[in-house]
């Protein structure tokens, strides 16, 4: 027996039910409804006959029915964006009266660039469900801040590297992106010779994995720019005054990927690992829930 998609009262709109919108999400997320069977603790068909009656009360197709997989359909995806957001205010509500009362203090470390990047909607996230915790942020390069974790100064910490980079042993990865060559759209910087490259102080990975690919590909440069943060980088690339290699989400305009005219080798992948102390506290794994948690929303 399945439940209902939704429920209603007459005169009223239908209700979204949970349960349903927790199978959708998991078959959108799956491509596939004997993955999210699994997921969920049902039979295929069970799943079957909850998204059809959920497309017959909506007056939709939500997805495509392929030979190995399902994708969705355009008013599926409008639907997923609403019912993962339904399915954490519903988490949160609960946690509020469920969860257990988390105090203390989490001392967090993380990189300027990742920082700008998902603190905004972790911290928003973790003072709803965790008000009592008080989070204290260090925002410095990923070497500092893992010397000051082993120190005992911090509990977790938000570290990048490069895909031979020993920190993934230590830690787990939760995110992946391509780093590319960066430059002013329109600038000649690319072209100067030696190639003028704006890069972080020692220990960035990002720097690390920029020297290594030159080095290899025989291509003269020089390091015109050094800064502590990646807005720094940004800053001479803006003025045309240098290349840098830069995450492919951050090249935005008027800064562009630097094309094939350039000859520039590629420079691959970089991955965000979150690092946790030992021993750390139940307040500090919770704030380590709600990081992977923003960076695998990230990846949606």
């Amino acid at each position: 027996m399945t439940l209902p998609a939704l429920s209603s009262q007459p005169g009223t709109l239908p209700l979204l039910d949970t349960d349903v919108l927790r199978t959708f999400v998991a078959i959108a997320e799956s491509g596939s409804f004997t993955r999210a069977a699994r997921q969920v603790f049902r039979t295929p068909s069970a799943l079957s006959m909850q998204i059809k009656r959920l497309e017959e009360t909506l007056g939709h197709p939500l997805f495509v029915r392929e030979a190995r997989q399902v994708r969705l359909t355009p008013e599926g995806e409008m639907l997923l964006s609403y019912g993962r957001r339904l399915l954490k205010l519903n988490e949160e509500a609960v946690s509020q009266f469920l969860a257990p009362s988390l105090e203390g203090t989490v001392r967090f470390g993380t990189p300027d660039d990742v920082g700008t990047r998902i603190l905004p909607g972790v911290l928003t996230q973790f003072a709803r469900t965790h008000p009592a915790v008080q989070v204290d942020v260090v925002v410095g390069r990923s070497t500092e801040i893992r010397r000051r974790m082993e120190e005992g100064e911090l509990d977790l910490v938000l570290v990048t590297a490069g895909n031979q980079g020993q920190e993934a042993e230590h830690g787990e990865i939760v995110h992946t992106e391509p780093l590319v060559w960066a430059c002013r759209e329109g600038g000649v910087a690319p072209r100067r010779s030696p190639l003028p490259v704006s890069l972080a102080n020692h220990g960035c990975a990002w720097r690390a994995m920029a020297l290594t690919a030159l080095d290899r590909a025989g291509i003269s440069y020089r390091i015109a720019y050094t800064s502590e943060h990646c807005a720094g980088q940004e800053a001479a690339m803006l003025a045309d005054l240098a290349v840098a290699p830069f995450p492919l989400s951050l090249v935005r305009a008027p800064l562009r990927k630097v094309d094939r005219e350039a000859s520039l080798p590629p420079l691959g992948d970089y991955q965000v690992v979150l690092i946790r102390r030992e021993g750390i506290g139940a307040a500090s794994e919770a704030l380590a829930g709600h990081v992977v948690e923003v960076f695998r929303d990230m990846s949606h």
